[in-house]
């Protein structure tokens, strides 16, 4: 075996005739597969509603602003994630607070951001690091009992009455947690389609969410559609039904769904439980290889919480952050390519020039320096597995 790629997109012929047929159409942008798409996704989500976007980073802006969140309000959420997750925040002129992981997990400390919640305080954004949910009704308890403090300062705010719950679940398509999948137990959910992720549209990503108590749902749905398209009333396709006319009600942004991508979704979409079940079967694989060496498994198979499986992170026992890169690099000469998910926001040039520094967030350091993600993708064959396996046993003996 030469190579084993990071990643390797699960494409099938399937996925080709329908990307083919709607480029035969003649309706390639926005417009009914993309609808048949939303539809599906907040199906299999057990979601009311769905709107389809650009990418997982601008169905979160979105929805940020759709709360009315801004200059001089807070989001909380992890030190331990993806720039994509803050940056937003950035994006909408809002303050970031990034709170410590858990002392040995991937995710946030729930103490230290109940300790961080402030008058100011507007949202909470949870990340499904590897594709394991949340306990979103935790936090939504956590924002509820913070209810006091709370100050809304737009009408979907007074309608929620407490912090919202905005989940980065650009993992976890396809996991749930105490029965309920993802999509269904934040507030709102944004999933990432990019090409590396379990389900993908090549780029792409969704909000979707349950209607909300007190709130004009439909409202928001409109809301954010007119924000996906630079605030127009009218579609393009739309336009094609005989009435042209239409206005820009404000100067929105640009980051809508095109039917192409829409129709390589619906065709992953129909067969994505065989494709969870694929990643599974590797994990389990893993797990049963890799159980007898110094290092720390991912937690994929906890009580009450099914994962989508999105990655493979292993912790390497007593390694520095120097050793970890050389097993890296051996691992690679082996033809085993890993990766690291993820380095912490504070450690990135960005957000140290906001002022953070990694000597704030220990937990999130210790996480860190010794994570190496395995390879892991549902096109990948069993004997893939078993040499990274091999590779790893022969590096760390």
């Amino acid at each position: 075996m030469e190579h084993i790629p990071f990643f390797a997109p699960d494409l099938s012929e399937e996925d080709a005739a329908a990307a083919a047929a709607v480029l035969r159409s003649g309706w390639i942008t926005t417009g009914p597969v993309t609808a048949r798409f939303e539809r599906a996704v907040a199906d299999f989500c057990r979601a009311d509603r769905a709107v389809c976007l650009s990418s997982q980073t601008a169905a979160a802006e979105l929805v940020l602003r759709l709360l009315g969140i801004g200059p001089g309000d807070e989001v909380l959420l992890p030190a331990y994630t993806y720039t994509a997750t803050c940056s937003v925040v950035c994006h909408v002129g809002a303050v970031p607070v990034l709170i410590d992981c858990a002392p040995g997990r991937f995710t946030m400390d729930e103490n230290a951001l109940e300790a961080a919640v402030t008058p100011r305080t507007k949202a909470i954004i949870p990340v499904d690091f590897a594709g394991i949910p949340c306990d979103c009704r935790r936090l939504t308890a956590l924002a509820g009992a913070k209810r006091g403090c709370f100050s809304p300062a737009s009408p979907l705010q007074e309608a929620l009455g407490r912090i919202a719950v905005v989940a980065d679940a650009s993992h976890s398509l396809g996991g749930s947690r105490d029965g309920l999948p993802c999509g269904s137990l934040a507030d709102f959910t944004c999933f990432s389609f990019h090409a590396v992720k379990n389900l993908t549209t090549a780029e792409g990503g969704a909000v979707v969410w349950r209607d909300l108590p007190g709130a004009d749902n439909d409202a928001l749905e409109r809301r954010l559609r007119l924000l996906s398209l630079h605030g127009q009333s009218r579609s393009a396709f739309e336009k094609q039904e005989g009435d042209w006319e239409y206005d820009v009600l404000f100067p929105g942004y640009k980051c809508n769904m095109t039917d192409l991508a829409a129709a390589l979704g619906l065709s992953q979409l129909g067969r994505y439980p065989s494709m969870l079940a694929r990643r599974k079967a590797l994990i389990r694989r893993y797990d049963d290889a890799l159980s007898d060496l110094p290092l720390e498994l991912p937690r994929h198979f906890e009580p009450g919480v099914s994962s989508s499986g999105h990655l493979y992170p292993i912790r390497l026992y007593g390694f520095s952050e120097e050793e970890r890169g050389k097993a890296i690099a051996a691992l690679c000469r082996a033809g085993v390519s890993c990766n690291v998910h993820y380095k912490p926001l504070p450690m990135l040039t960005a957000y140290r020039c906001l002022g953070f520094s990694i000597c704030d967030f220990p937990n999130a350091y210790a996480m860190y320096q010794n994570e190496v993600t395995l390879p892991l993708y549902s096109a990948m064959s069993d004997a893939q597995a078993d040499w990274a396996a091999e590779a790893l046993h022969k590096i760390l003996q």
